[in-house]
């Protein structure tokens, strides 16, 4: 299993967007810029978080984008789903079922009422994965790392940045 590296750059922009003034906005061109990452990347994982309600867009020369809830109400899992999409990560193909070995038309019960074993242990895996993730969301992780791991000079170069280049 392996996340695309939109869920990362997606992260990222969440933290920076979450210590915006209230009703500012970063324009596209000035966070690709900031990262250092695709302009045009990061312009597609804007989109898939916009129309799954974590970030809003403004259109126009003050345009630009801003989380649409409180970061706190922002949770890891609700970013992966909107970059990823909701497919589980696991789909059972009913294998048991299509051995040489088994007569289709007899099946046991086992086979027909209770799902695979394997099927079951994945998806149990996914949920303990997505109640985990559910579990963090950006407010925790802009206060993890503002409040945390920067030093005050450190943090207040990041915001400041933020203060001169938003909307």
């Amino acid at each position: 299993m392996k996340f695309s590296v939109a869920v990362e750059y997606a992260l990222h922009g969440l933290i920076y967007m979450a210590g915006l003034e209230e009703n500012k906005s970063i324009r596209i061109q000035d966070m690709s810029r900031f990262q250092g990452i695709s302009e045009s990347y990061l312009s597609k994982t804007y989109a898939k978080l916009a129309k799954a309600g974590i970030i809003s867009s403004a259109a126009g020369a003050k345009g630009g984008y801003r989380l649409s809830r409180p970061a706190e109400q922002i949770s890891f899992w609700d970013v992966i789903e909107a970059i990823e999409g909701k497919e589980p990560l696991f789909r059972c193909e009913e294998l048991r079922c299509k051995s040489i070995s088994v007569n289709i038309d007899a099946l046991p019960e086992e086979y027909t009422n209770t799902p695979c074993l394997i099927s079951r242990v994945m998806h149990d895996a996914e949920n303990e994965m997505k109640r985990y993730l559910s579990g963090k969301n950006i407010g925790w992780l802009y206060d993890q790392v503002f409040n945390r791991k920067f030093s005050p000079e450190e943090k207040e170069r990041a915001l400041r940045w933020f203060r001169e280049h938003s909307n």
